[in-house]
């Protein structure tokens, strides 16, 4: 099976390089000092659960010199899609499947649409890991794990055969949910509002889970977004916001998401792509947001910034 991981971050670096380790054929698109360190000295990902190192790795900035793909790993940042949608496009042949693991729910819409439900399956991944330096890719926290499925849930051998090639990896938690639509969003309504809160009071999660007005504040957030994913008819437990909300408090207290690392980074975020999807899916269905709209009102002076 050939593989192509789009985007060489966090997520693509960390899951490409198990799957390399394993022994796939893998080519990771990356770019600028990323690309030539991984050229130069193979890809680093240093975990909790082990280092290891993909030397030689495939690795191209230009998309179109890969050929054909099997699967496309998608995992840039979610403001990439667009661009990432038109330099797939010369990889996908008839039986490429495209896994998206990128933030957010909207992203969906424009995959089926840009490549119909043939070449796309649903997909989320949980994971805290970054680019620590150009070629080095650091797993900090969080027990890695992917989830993955057919937007209407079908049994497919595509899948089984997706499935079958993560669960031979040690270290990985790999699932087939019994509905990914459900899957995706309870991960959506968490990310959304960790890093609402989290860009907002620029803390790390251990350090505002304990006062009282911020966690209710995170707590208003997750209930918003979970509002909006019944509204569309997606089966969110009814315990689900307060399930999540004991889980907060397991989290390893220096967590922080990437969105709000990028934020405070002064580096481009995916505002837009959560706590902004947040806001309009909402208007859609009808459902108030007014934490989401308060959060974005404050953090849209910094992604301005940000992007000049």
């Amino acid at each position: 099976m050939k593989i192509v991981i789009f985007g060489t971050g966090g997520v693509g670096g960390y899951f490409g390089g198990k799957l390399a380790q394993h022994g796939a054929d893998v080519t990771f698109i990356a770019r600028g000092a990323h690309l030539e360190a991984i050229r130069a000295n193979g890809l680093r990902v240093e975990s909790i659960d082990g280092d290891f190192t993909i030397h030689p790795a495939q690795a191209t900035d230009n998309p179109q010199t890969i050929g054909k793909a099997d699967l496309i790993l998608l995992c840039t940042k979610a403001w990439q899609l667009n661009e990432a949608i038109q330099q797939m496009k010369p990889m996908v042949a008839e039986n490429t499947v495209i896994l998206p693991l990128l933030n957010g729910m909207e992203h969906m819409d424009a995959l089926l649409q840009a490549f119909g439900a043939q070449h796309v399956i649903g997909g989320l991944c949980r994971i805290s890991a970054f680019i620590g330096e150009p070629g080095v890719i650091r797993h900090v926290g969080v027990k890695p794990q992917i989830m993955y499925g057919e937007w209407d849930n079908s049994h497919t051998a595509r899948v089984e055969k997706i499935h079958a090639l993560f669960t031979a990896i040690d270290g990985i938690a790999a699932e087939i949910p019994a509905d990914i639509q459900t899957a995706m969003w309870e991960k959506f309504i968490f990310i959304a509002g960790v890093s609402g809160v989290g860009s907002y009071t620029r803390l790390p999660i251990g350090e505002y889970r304990n006062t009282p007005e911020l966690r209710t504040m995170l707590q208003n957030a997750f209930e918003e977004t979970a509002a909006i994913a019944r509204a569309r008819g997606v089966a969110i437990p009814e315990n689900f916001v307060q399930d999540t909300m004991h889980r907060i408090d397991g989290i390893a207290a220096s967590v922080t998401p990437s969105m709000q690392k990028d934020m405070m980074a002064g580096r481009p975020s995916e505002l837009n792509e959560q706590t902004g999807a947040v806001i309009r899916m909402g208007k859609m269905a009808n459902v108030a947001t007014p934490t989401h709209e308060k959060l974005f009102a404050a953090l849209l002076p910094f992604e301005q910034k940000a992007r000049g």
